[in-house]
């Protein structure tokens, strides 16, 4: 199920991709767009995960080099019924973590050095909880053909700015100029919806995985306070909703809470504490 309505994300996202293109350009909008379309989510299905990888420095790890490491991965996986991922380390020190991969046999879970050296082993079970309940609801799929499309929307929307061809199926000029600064918008608030709706729903699976929410509302609450002093240098808006933590929090960004990838910790302690009422 999980699957089918990630593939329906992205079949969504996609004709809204190419119905921009044809109000832009027409027929030839609607084949560009198509084309662009179909390339792009090739590459984010087969190789965003490489590129993400490459992006931060993160190096693979096994159990002879990482035992305690490999033995929690191991552990979990074997409960939520999912095929051991690839373990990476990011050499970073802002402590952090994310998953990425097209399905399960090709899942990735990546920790930066500081979340090592900052939580404790209960911690670190709860946040690689958190990650293996986002690979086994396709999350990192879902939100890289979110950010993929999200993105070229605001590229079609600048090149629509300056070009169309005067194809009688466009809309009058007052309503293209209100589409070119709406969609990249929508578009946006598309990626951060889905992306904010999956962390509540990955803490709540790591919670349900672990037994224990009160594990990761701790980590949470070291994870923010760190993250709010130590930049994370290779992070990238396209990519900071990956994250369980967002890495650019430490940045002043106007508008941070509207266009947030993540909802508040606070938010998230509150509603692992109210799991822990009801006894999920």
């Amino acid at each position: 199920m999980e699957q089918f309505k990630t593939y329906a994300l992205m079949i969504g996202l996609t004709l809204l991709f190419i119905w921009f293109g044809g109000l832009i350009a027409g027929r030839v909008g609607m084949a560009i767009a198509f084309l662009v379309a179909m390339a792009m989510n090739f590459y984010a299905y087969y190789y965003s995960s490489e590129q993400v990888l490459a992006q931060y420095n993160a190096i693979p790890v096994d159990r002879s080099s990482l035992p305690e490491l490999y033995n929690i991965v191991e552990r979990l996986a074997v409960r939520a019924n999912l095929p051991i991922p690839q373990i990476y380390i990011i050499p970073e020190e802002q402590p952090n973590a994310f998953a990425t991969g097209r399905d399960y046999q090709h899942a990735v879970v990546a920790v930066t050095e500081g979340l090592l050296n900052l939580l404790n082993e209960n911690e670190v079970e709860a946040v690689i909880a958190h990650e293996l309940s986002h690979i086994k609801h396709y999350d990192m799929l879902v939100g890289t053909i979110a950010a993929t499309i999200s993105g070229a929307i605001a590229m079609l929307a600048n090149f629509g700015m300056f070009f169309g061809g005067g194809d009688s199926e466009r809309p009058n000029p007052i309503v293209m100029l209100i589409l070119i600064v709406v969609m990249p918008i929508a578009a946006t608030i598309i990626q951060m919806t889905v992306s904010r709706s999956r962390e509540f729903m990955a803490d709540e699976g790591a919670s349900t995985m672990t037994g224990h929410p009160e594990w990761l509302q701790s980590a949470l609450i070291k994870l923010e306070n760190y993250a709010n002093r130590y930049i994370l240098p290779e992070a990238e808006p396209q990519t900071a909703h990956m994250f369980i933590i967002n890495p650019l929090i430490g940045k002043d960004f106007s508008m941070q809470d509207l266009f947030s990838t993540h909802p508040s910790t606070q938010q998230r302690i509150e509603r692992l504490e109210e799991l822990k009422r009801r006894g999920f």
